[in-house]
């Protein structure tokens, strides 16, 4: 475990983000929308305070992130140590590859297509990584190999 409090934002009008919260963070709202100058007023001043999330996509990709959790567990070895999340509005999951030492995005893969609504991941005890539907079920992650 790296110690790392993992957060997903759901953006106003054109991005969604994830960020890595620190103590005190201030992530940009309502002045910011991901790294994306979100302000009525058109005051676009530098504010060096504010962090930038580590990954976010534009409405055209999805429109409500749903996060996540990091996999720790062992029936899927691909997907440790990656963040995974999904978009409720488009039903896609992703797993976001994330160097801590480097404190950069490595790679964001895939999981699924379209139209698997996320509502909710959760962890057991094994790190394996559960998420909710909307349809009351209940799904696990499990590798095709």
């Amino acid at each position: 475990a790296t110690g790392l409090l993992w957060a997903a934002d759901v953006g106003q009008n054109l991005w969604e983000e994830i960020n890595i919260i620190q103590k005190g963070g201030n992530y940009g709202w309502n002045v910011r929308e991901g790294k994306h100058w979100f302000r009525p007023d058109g005051n676009d001043a530098p504010r060096p305070e504010l962090i930038d999330p580590v990954f976010e996509y534009a409405h055209d990709i999805g429109k409500s992130i749903t996060g996540g959790t990091v996999y720790r567990g062992t029936a899927v070895p691909e997907l440790v140590g990656r963040y995974l999340y999904a978009d409720y509005v488009t039903g896609r999951l992703w797993a976001l590859d994330y160097d801590v030492t480097a404190a950069k995005v490595k790679a964001n893969y895939s999981l699924t297509g379209e139209n698997l609504p996320v509502m909710s991941f959760g962890s057991d005890e094994k790190g394996e990584v559960y998420f909710t539907t909307p349809f009351g079920s209940l799904y696990r992650f499990k590798s095709d190999k």
